[in-house]
Order: structure tokens, then sequence, then C-alpha cells
């Protein structure tokens, strides 16, 4: 995987935009909501949402951290692209997608599904 393969994959999920944050980091956004956030600069961080109950063992994994500031909502960061297959990564994504999909207000999860 890669920032264009994963701009790529993002974008291809239904009512996705894109917004570049705090100067230098592409966030990925659902009904106006982060659900995966990568850097633009430097060495490779991804952030994305992840089950409560899975959040302790993959945030101890080698090559995963709890995120920057968002740890206390679940969120880990993978610091290298080969941390994951690209199977692995499409699978992280998606779920993240749908926890921060799922809290949305459901008026705004059937426009999105109307798209």
């Amino acid at each position: 995987m890669d920032i264009e393969k994963l701009r790529a994959f993002c974008l291809s999920l239904q009512g996705v935009t894109e917004d570049v944050k705090w100067g230098h980091d592409l966030c990925f956004l659902i009904g106006g909501k982060m659900f995966c956030v990568t850097s633009l600069e430097g060495d490779p961080s991804i952030s994305f949402k992840v089950p409560d109950a899975d959040y302790d063992e993959l945030s101890t994994s080698a090559g995963i951290i709890p995120a920057p500031y968002m740890a206390r909502n679940k969120w880990v960061q993978v610091q290298s692209w080969d941390r994951l297959t690209e199977q692995e990564w499409e699978s992280y994504v998606k779920q993240s997608y749908t926890i921060v999909k799922s809290k949305l207000t459901k008026k705004l999860q059937k426009e999105i599904e109307a798209l």
C-alpha cells in the first residue's frame, strides 16, 4: 500500500470526502467526521479508528502505536506502509469507515446512502 492506493481506496467508499488539515495531514471523512488520516510529509504515519475490543492488542503490536491526540477515541497509528498487507489496510480502513459512519445521525447516514 502507498498513499495513492490508500487515497483511491478511501475515495471509492460511498460519501467520502478528503481534506488537508493541520497543513500536512490528508484526512478522509464521512459525514464530516474523520476515519483515516495520513501524513503528507516526513515518515509515513497512517491513523484510523479500530473497535474498542481490538484496540489494546493492535496498539501494542510492532510498528503500531496509539494515535497521538486520538488514542482516547481508540485510534491507532501505523508507522510504515509495509507493516500491513494491502488486504489488511483495506480491511482496517473499511472497518474505521463503518464505525465512524455508524455514529452519524440516521438522517445523515440515509443521505450518504442515497449518493
